[in-house]
């Protein structure tokens, strides 16, 4: 049987000693986008029950972002459903467009929406790389632009690159290479943004029990990765969620262009 994470009943964001759940984020606003399933619903909901209102962006399933509001409300704070493609400038402006006019302000930036493609660079079509650039380079390059002069003093960017950057895998060319150009901005605009003490930082995941990494892979597949890990599991969409709910918080305020491995020691 695949081993997997822990449970933990509380789910929060939580400081070193403190069985109960505190509010480090409360008063803040967040902008998590690809939220409305996976790592993305996992993220937003971890921060509202750090205190943070959320706005939880999607690209097409209304339903599931509107279950995340849901479940950000019933934490006791603050969501709001927009849709928008991040591949495009106009959707990336009007989230935070929708976030400011809703709450007043944007402290917390998180871009996880991401697309992964499992396939030799030599079959890659043009359509499919477009694609990926799109949604994984232009998406967060889109969200920093506007970032630069709209998120407030003192706020947190979280992206989102891939152990997979570190490994030689077939298949995986185009996406580490997607992944490999937002490390490169996170690192130059951490430096052009820090002055205002904003910081940015990389999340690199491990594989995570999401229909992103499982699907097409058989249980042997998965307990294959899984066994590469140094804690013999896949990672939980809530074992990233609270890396980032962390980053996020002033305890890691002096975190700052780096890249944090979230992979259970696999690479």
């Amino acid at each position: 049987m695949l081993q997997t994470a822990p449970k933990d009943p509380l789910k929060r964001c939580r400081r070193q000693g403190e069985a109960a759940p505190v509010k480090t984020l409360e008063n803040k606003v967040a902008l998590v986008t690809g939220a409305s399933r996976g790592i993305g619903a996992a993220i937003a909901k971890q921060l509202a029950d750090a205190g943070a209102k959320v706005v939880v962006n999607y690209a097409g399933n209304a339903p599931a972002a509107e279950q995340v509001v849901a479940a950000v409300r019933a934490s006791g704070s603050e969501g709001l459903a927009v849709q928008g493609d991040v591949s495009k400038a106009a959707d990336v402006k009007r989230l935070f467009d929708a976030a400011i006019d809703r709450f007043g302000r944007l402290d917390i930036l998180v871009n996880n929406a991401g697309v992964i493609l499992y396939k030799r660079l030599a079959e890659i079509t043009d359509e499919e790389f477009e694609r990926l650039l799109g949604i994984n380079v232009r998406g967060v390059f889109y969200a920093l632009r506007e970032a630069a002069t709209r998120l407030a003093d003192g706020g947190r960017i979280i992206n989102f690159s891939s152990t997979t950057t570190r490994m030689m895998l077939p298949t995986y060319s185009a996406y580490v290479a997607t992944k490999g150009a937002v490390e490169q901005l996170t690192r130059v605009f951490a430096k052009e943004v820090g002055v205002r003490g904003i910081t940015v930082n990389v999340v690199s995941p491990g594989p995570v029990n999401t229909e992103l990494f499982t699907t097409g892979k058989s249980e042997e597949d998965i307990k294959r990765m899984a066994s590469l890990a140094a804690l013999g599991r896949i990672g939980e969409p809530e074992d990233i969620a609270r890396v980032v709910c962390f980053l996020a918080g002033d305890d890691a305020g002096w975190i700052s262009g780096q890249n944090l491995g979230a992979n259970g020691g696999l690479a």
